[in-house]
């Protein structure tokens, strides 16, 4: 089934009016009183809905629809989003589509400063760790060992991730909550029940997958939807996965920094442990310190130093394959692991721990997608980061071959004396770079939970002005240094650092592993026995590694698996309370009948100006909305409340920003507003801007909705605001006009002379001529377009509501701890929504509510 065939299963769903085809002239179902199925959900963009009828001209309504319905012939639907996209040319297109191949070959050279940094480093302890576990007796547990890691090397970093992961990108973004994302985007697994069915026609919101919907992929897509358990168990998978990414960036840095710094107790005798922590340490405070320099100006300078990196690695295993033994490519055939087993038994399951460290940073390749384009980092891998690797790890076992004792510092003994201290200078640069690597893959995941409700609002900064992925969040920095520092003073072996490293990668791989299971089944829709050979394959072999590392786990790594838990609890309440506040404000929002009832000055008085009323609800009106009416001894003339909202898509164009809709009648002067933000836009406007751009959109919806008001053919021709259901006329593709009862909601600039022309008297009252309906129309649009100008000139103000909410006193036990104390800490810390914008303080007036859950 085709997109289009989804929309149109949903329409059928929620009632209305059913399209039957976006292209075609079709037959829909039109209701006889012309009501709707909670209009709340039946949002414009900047003033259009083509999939659903609007009651009063485009107003909220609480209104079930249980009248009945009849079948009538339409025109085709204009799909207003993607008329409006075709208008900015390349508003679709991710940051790194058509560049140049000099800029693809300058990005593949950032790539090794910023993403391959910690799949570099890892020779420096990989063979130190494993044989700390499984002591070499001969020369076959060396070809062994070196046959394990040469094959994990190939199945994870370049099969799995490379081949496999990296195509399951969000356009251009990776990490756990890109493909969060992408599965929400599919089915409606998202627990904060905020979405907007017109979210899903945003021109970057569309899937890009051609092929038609399996029956399996229904089927699934049917249980997700329909369980509340799979739901929750899909977030839970993400927030551990996510939780995993950070401890892995507080872990990484410690790891690369202390194993680089060691290779000085090699070059000097008379170091000491306890000096190795100290530099370890001082060299930690600089890497945080120049992380908000950012990514791409950092990349450009420490990519050279990379590249000589892996060039030396290279280099050095091509000279110790030639003095040494260059028997060790023996190591390629697998039956060399099975003699590993058989000889050291226990001891070799053990070492699994270690091995797995040739494979750190492939979850980077994957989280730093937003940073590079997917071809310059696989590229980049395949052609240089991987073969000098490969050759790093056999120049060290051919070394080892004659040199069993020099296992507990093996790339640096490995290293030629005369070229020993350059090696060391440039693998101390190297660790610095690799301990950067996870830490913008972490900034990168943190932000994608933070747009998708799942982390506490903190402050980015966007540190290049092209690309809007690189960015750099100042308090996770300083706190995932502080967590560094902790665990190199703590845990001073590389050993005990090194199995905590595997728990943290092992974490983050397994559940993306079930992840791009699920994108394989439900989205890819590829064949069964493909997706049941992935898992079997690349889980299987992950949980026996994580079997390993769980062993050792009492040995201080435990640490890491405790931060992770925290993280996780940390996410999982702030996501849970987050969706009891939407919910609860969405139980209490205010009836239309009652703002009926107040009439146009809403029983106080309107003073010029422009309200924008910030609030979470994206339908309805907020309850806030009545306790400033209560509180406020004046309300302006004109209100508009406004919703900013995060939707699972990378980026929304400009001009598909806002959503508009009138609420109440005319005279009102009461508007909603949601401005949709993709979790990888920069919200860098100041508050000038974002008034500008509003407003900007205001008057484009009214002027669209004054075009539909001229189709109209109301019997009278007039403009009654008491009516509440218009009678309007449809070009259908033949040319033929129709008369409806529904609002026409599609942009006609194109035909409405055509319209004009073939509208007959019985659309129209006798006498009234048409000339006069248009005049009429043109200056009601100019007096509500000059009402807006001068309530813009009187001042625009940010009226803020601030709703907190309470466990009731009936609740239970722990939903009052998590509620009243856990998730109010979290939020009271927490950035606010407005925080984004610099508004001034005389332009604020905040209230407060607090709400029972």
């Amino acid at each position: 089934m085709t997109d289009e065939g989804l929309e149109r299963e949903r329409d059928r769903e929620n009632g209305g009016l059913t399209s039957m085809d976006s292209i075609e002239s079709r037959w829909v179902f039109q209701d006889e009183d012309d009501s709707e199925i909670d209009s709340g959900d039946r949002d414009t963009v900047d003033g259009d809905d083509d999939s659903t009828p609007r009651n009063d001209m485009g107003f909220d309504s609480d209104d079930e629809d249980n009248s009945e319905q009849k079948l009538i012939r339409t025109g085709p639907r204009i799909d207003s989003f993607d008329v409006e996209a075709l208008e900015i040319p390349g508003a679709q297109k991710n940051d790194f589509e058509d560049v140049s191949v000099s800029r693809t070959i300058l990005l593949a050279f950032q790539t090794l400063g910023v993403v391959f940094g910690d799949v570099g480093t890892s020779p420096l302890y990989t063979f130190s760790v494993m044989f700390s576990k499984a002591p070499v007796n001969g020369n076959e547990d060396v070809l062994g060992a070196l046959s394990l890691v040469l094959y994990t090397l190939i199945l994870i970093p370049l099969v799995k991730y490379v081949l496999i992961v990296l195509w399951a990108n969000d356009d251009g973004e990776g990490g756990t909550f890109a493909l969060y994302s992408l599965l929400c985007r599919h089915a409606k697994v998202n627990l904060l029940p905020n979405q907007l069915r017109s979210d899903a026609r945003i021109s970057s919101f569309r899937l890009k997958v051609p092929s038609p919907e399996l029956e399996r992929s229904l089927k699934i897509k049917e249980k997700l939807e329909a369980s509340l358990t799979l739901k929750k168990l899909l977030l839970m998978l993400v927030l551990a996965g996510t939780s995993m990414v950070i401890a892995d960036g507080v872990v990484t840095p410690a790891m690369s920094v202390i194993s680089a710094v060691g290779g000085l107790k090699v070059g000097v005798s008379g170091v000491k442990q306890d000096q190795v922590v100290m530099i370890s340490v001082a060299y930690l405070v600089i890497l945080f310190s120049v992380q908000k320099y950012g990514t791409s100006k950092l990349g450009l300078v420490v990519g050279p130093a990379l590249l000589i990196w892996f060039c030396s690695l290279g280099g050095i295993g091509v000279y110790n394959l030639i003095k040494y033994d260059s028997h060790v490519w023996r190591a390629f055939n697998p039956v060399h692991i099975y003699y590993y087993f058989k000889r050291n038994s226990t001891k070799a399951w053990y070492s699994l721990g270690g091995c797995l460290l040739c494979a750190t940073g492939s979850e980077a390749m994957f989280a730093d997608l937003c940073y590079f384009p997917v071809r310059s980092v696989q590229l980049t891998f395949m052609f240089l980061v991987l073969p000098c690797l490969l050759l790093g790890y056999l120049g060290q076992a051919a070394y080892l071959m004659e040199n069993h004792a020099d296992t507990t510092q093996a790339f640096f003994s490995s290293v030629p004396s005369g070229a020993f201290w350059p090696v060391f200078l440039i693998a101390n640069i190297a660790a610095l770079i690799a301990s950067r690597a996870m830490t913008t893959a972490t900034f990168s995941c943190i932000k994608q939970a933070i747009a998708l409700g799942c982390f506490p609002r903190l402050k980015i900064v966007h540190t290049s002005r092209k690309f809007m992925g690189q960015i750099y969040i100042p308090v996770m920095n300083w706190f995932l240094l502080a967590l560094s520092l902790v665990l190199v003073c703590s845990i001073s072996s590389i050993y005990e650092i090194g199995n905590a490293y595997a728990i943290a990668e092992l974490g983050v791989m397994m559940m993306t592993t079930i992840l791009v299971m699920i994108v394989m089944l439900l989205i890819w829709q590829i064949n069964i026995l493909i997706v049941l050979s992935f898992i079997i394959i690349f889980l299987g072999l992950e949980l026996t590694f994580f079997s390993s590392v769980l062993w050792s786990v009492g040995d201080g790594s435990w640490i890491i698996l405790v931060f992770a838990v925290v993280l996780f609890l940390i996410m999982y309440i702030w996501n849970y309370g987050s969706k009891l506040k939407y919910e609860t404000e969405v139980k209490q929002k205010m009836s239309m009948d009652l703002l009926r009832e107040l009439g146009p000055n809403l029983g106080t008085i309107r003073a010029p100006g422009i309200g924008l009323l910030y609030n979470e609800l994206a339908k309805g009106v907020p309850a806030i909305f009545g306790h400033f009416l209560t509180t406020l001894p004046a309300v302006h003339s004109m209100i508009i409340f406004v919703c900013i909202k995060y939707v699972p898509v990378p980026v929304v164009p400009q001009n598909e920003r806002f959503l508009f809709r009138r609420v109440c009648l005319r005279s009102y002067h009461i508007f909603r507003c949601v401005a949709r933000y993709g979790y990888k836009d920069a919200r860098k406007e100041n508050h000038h801007t974002f008034e500008q751009l509003l407003i900007e959109s205001l008057e484009k919806f009214i002027r669209r909705e004054a075009q539909e008001r001229s189709l109209e053919s109301d019997g009278d021709g007039s403009d009654s605001e008491e009516e509440y259901t218009f009678s309007r006329i449809l070009v259908a593709p033949n040319g033929s006009v129709y008369s409806l009862g529904v609002p026409l909601l599609a942009d006609f600039r194109d035909i409405g002379k055509a319209v004009t022309e073939e509208s007959t008297s019985e659309e129209l009252k006798p006498g009234t001529s048409s000339e006069s309906l248009v005049s009429d129309a043109e200056q009601s649009l100019e007096k509500e377009l000059s009402f807006i100008r001068k309530a813009k000139e009187s001042g625009v103000v940010y009226l803020l509501g601030h709703g907190d909410i309470r466990a009731r006193k009936d609740s239970w036990f722990i939903k009052k701890l998590i509620i009243n104390y856990f998730y109010a800490f979290l939020r009271k810390n927490s950035r606010r929504g407005i925080a984004n914008l610099s508004v001034p303080h005389s332009h604020l007036v905040q209230v407060g509510m607090q709400y029972m859950v």
